[in-house]
């Protein structure tokens, strides 16, 4: 009997020592945030603004990667996947990445925006706003920091994450609709080896096809560079490349650090040695899997974790 009653007093404890932050949620512990971890949800209720069909890639979505805790409120990252805006890189530029900012404590939300050659700006800009404004409308409910929400890119989804830190735009506090009431500017921006010039010669000349079309308006491709839309106003920006990546060459992410700097932006930047285009988070290679890292410190630096 004693044997017994030991054992059913250590399984409890098991129990109790595995269960989830917030199942404690009658005993005073904290309310669990109204989201399910891999859930995906439409950005608009109805059609998108310019959907030009109902099929899967005319809804813009995102889908949420929740940390183990939400005991306080996190910070949150919006991922924006590469493919040259004419397709979605989602397990290697957004799930793992998702993964990885989970176990720093991260809430990660990965977006599938509108590509081209459907979709063209302003359309794929509008999707990641209103990915920041979802997110930042929702953060009481599911446990978010709506001061600490930033937004990552990788090569066109660096681009896509470059603009909405350069062109974002307030909410409108006369909105029927209550997300579109707060801001749309990223708290931080992370891009890794991101297309940013749209009018050099080392453009990515696919993406600015996908984006813009056939015989792209030079005035708007200006705009759309990087290198000439950092104002003040840019959030703090973490870069990181490599030198042998021929598709998306670095100077695509050194004129951008250096516009950064001119205008007294917090900004960090790191360009390995080795490496092609399209390496997520390196982890295959030695050198390459140090930059999560830095992203990491850097995150701790400018006070975006614990």
């Amino acid at each position: 009997m004693k044997h017994f009653l030991f054992l059913s007093l250590l399984f409890a404890a098991t129990a109790a020592a595995q269960a989830p932050a917030g199942a404690a949620q009658g005993r005073g512990g904290p309310t669990p945030a109204s989201i399910q971890d891999t859930q995906t949800m439409p950005l608009w209720q109805g059609p998108a603004p310019g959907a030009q069909g109902t099929e899967d890639r005319d809804i813009p979505t995102i889908t949420a990667y929740m940390p183990r805790s939400l005991a306080a409120p996190v910070t949150a990252v919006i991922v924006a996947p590469g493919g040259g805006y004419g397709a979605l890189a989602s397990n290697h530029e957004g799930r793992q990445v998702a993964n990885y900012l989970n176990g720093l404590g991260i809430a990660a939300f990965v977006l599938k925006y509108r590509l081209g050659p459907k979709y063209h700006h302003p359309v794929e800009l509008g999707d990641a706003q209103r990915a920041i404004r979802t997110v930042r409308a929702k953060a009481a409910e599911w446990h978010i920091n709506p001061d600490r929400i930033g937004i990552m890119g990788f090569s066109a989804g660096g681009h896509l994450a470059m603009t909405a830190s350069t062109l974002f735009k307030g909410g409108d506090a006369a909105a029927s609709d209550p997300i579109e009431r707060v801001s749309a500017r990223p708290d931080f921006a992370v891009l890794g080896y991101p297309v940013i010039s749209l009018t050099e010669p080392w453009t990515h000349q696919g993406s600015k096809k996908n984006l813009l079309g056939d015989n792209a308006d030079p005035a708007l491709a200006k705009s759309l560079s990087g290198e000439n839309a950092v104002t003040a106003q840019t959030p703090p920006t973490f870069l990181f490349h490599t030198n042998g990546d021929t598709g998306v060459p670095a100077e695509n992410s050194i004129y951008y650090y250096l516009a950064l700097r001119k205008a007294g932006v917090v900004a960090e930047m790191h360009v390995f040695q080795r490496g092609p285009h399209g390496v997520g988070l390196g982890m295959d290679d030695f050198a390459l899997s140090q930059w999560p890292g830095l992203l990491a410190n850097w995150l701790r630096v400018n006070g975006l974790l614990k």
